[in-house]
């Protein structure tokens, strides 16, 4: 009996991996909720090295000012869980690593710290890409969700959405080219 089904599923963490090998481009990652996962994600797939640069969990506001150069003024006027500071970190980690891509994870996991405006699952992913020197493609991009569940399930649907975005991102310059 045969299936028209492919012996072994892509995962995204692999076909993020790949497009960023095919295409000699560098990643690094700015976690704050959640707190690893996306670079536990990338780092295991064999060959990772070639494109993974470094990962930051940055929980603390401080930790985001220093390590990720998020600046106090988007922190106090936005909060941590926002569009803003999303888009900082992604910036933040792609210009300090020197990496063609940046990818950014910051929100609300819960169970507690949701407010109305502000609801637990809330969570922004930042994309930020490094285009040629003088070519005015570089960009950043944020996307808002909220996801339903547990503390882990909405961190995992995090990581799986940032890798998502990036490989969207990915896509989109690759159409550019």
């Amino acid at each position: 009996m045969s299936t028209d089904q492919p012996d072994e599923i892509e995962l995204i963490e692999e076909a993020v991996g790949r497009r960023l090998q095919d295409r000699g481009e560098t990643l690094s990652v700015a976690e704050s909720l959640t707190g690893g996962l996306v670079c536990s994600r990338l780092t295991d797939i064999p060959g990772a090295s070639d494109y993974f640069d470094r990962g930051v969990v940055a929980y603390s506001n401080t930790a985001k000012q220093t390590d990720l150069g998020v600046s106090r003024e988007t922190l106090d006027a936005d909060g941590a869980v926002s569009e803003s500071v999303a888009g900082e970190m992604a910036r933040g980690i792609r210009d300090t690593a020197g990496t063609t891509w940046g990818v950014s994870t910051t929100g609300i996991a819960g169970p507690t710290g949701g407010t109305e405006e502000k609801p637990v699952g809330l969570v922004y992913i930042g994309v930020a890409y490094a285009g040629p020197w003088g070519s005015g493609s570089s960009f950043t991009r944020v996307d808002r969700h909220v996801f339903d569940g547990d503390r882990l399930t909405v961190s995992q649907q995090s990581a799986t959405q940032a890798l998502v975005a990036l490989e969207d991102a990915i896509k989109a310059v690759e159409t550019e080219d």
